[in-house]
């Protein structure tokens, strides 16, 4: 019915948008149907003073322009804000494999695991037996590839959603506002077990992070 509670300011923006565009839909939903019903009751298929109405004709090409300008200036605002979350200071790495995610902080202690699907768990096809951890109120830097075929690392809370191409890095820059579990799934179609590789993702606080690591 509606999207998930944000944890980054990235989502936040995403949020405010998806409701912005809604009321758009809404307006031009009601205003057409308002014309449909105004006109349906004239019993004639013809009306000569609308053969050539320029006025009418300039208002029905400038109106749509207006309202994708009023589509496009916040959802490019919202795409330039991926790159200016300032300078981070941790680094994940992450590779998609048919079925199963690795992970990697290279830059700060020589840690590489991979995470699988748990059986029986809960929340049921969401949890995995080792869960990526990241710190809470952190620019951080997550870059995403795949080995094998296409995948997508995807977090809704997060407002993520980043291919994994092979032979590609894709870097996303994230922050988050709040601790606790949070999960995603692979969201582009990569074989027969796609369904079974999600995400779990805890959030500590930096001095739990650093004592993690």
């Amino acid at each position: 019915m509606n999207l998930k509670d944000a944890n980054s300011p990235l989502m936040e923006q995403l949020g405010y948008f998806h409701d912005w565009v809604m009321l758009l839909v809404i307006g031009i939903t009601c205003m057409t149907l308002g014309v449909l019903v105004t006109k349906l009751p004239i019993p004639s298929y013809t009306n000569t003073n609308l053969k050539e109405d320029q006025q009418l004709e300039f208002s029905w090409t400038v109106l749509p322009g207006l309202v994708l300008l009023l589509i496009g200036v916040p959802s490019l605002r919202i795409l330039y804000m991926l790159d200016e979350i300032g300078n981070p200071l941790v680094a994940l790495k992450v590779v998609g494999h048919q079925w199963y995610w690795s992970y990697e902080y290279s830059d700060m202690e020589d840690l590489e695991f991979d995470s699988y699907m748990t059986k029986g768990e809960t929340p049921r096809l969401l949890s995995s037996d080792l869960h990526v951890v990241m710190p809470v109120s952190t620019p951080s830097r997550v870059i995403v590839t795949a080995a094998d075929v296409l995948h997508s690392w995807t977090l809704p809370t997060a407002g993520i959603k980043a291919d994994c191409v092979p032979g590609r890095l894709n870097q996303l820059m994230v922050h988050f506002d709040r601790p606790g579990v949070f999960y995603g799934q692979c969201s582009e179609i990569c074989g027969s077990n796609h369904s079974f590789m999600p995400i779990s993702m805890d959030i500590l606080s930096k001095s739990k992070f650093l004592a993690w690591l």
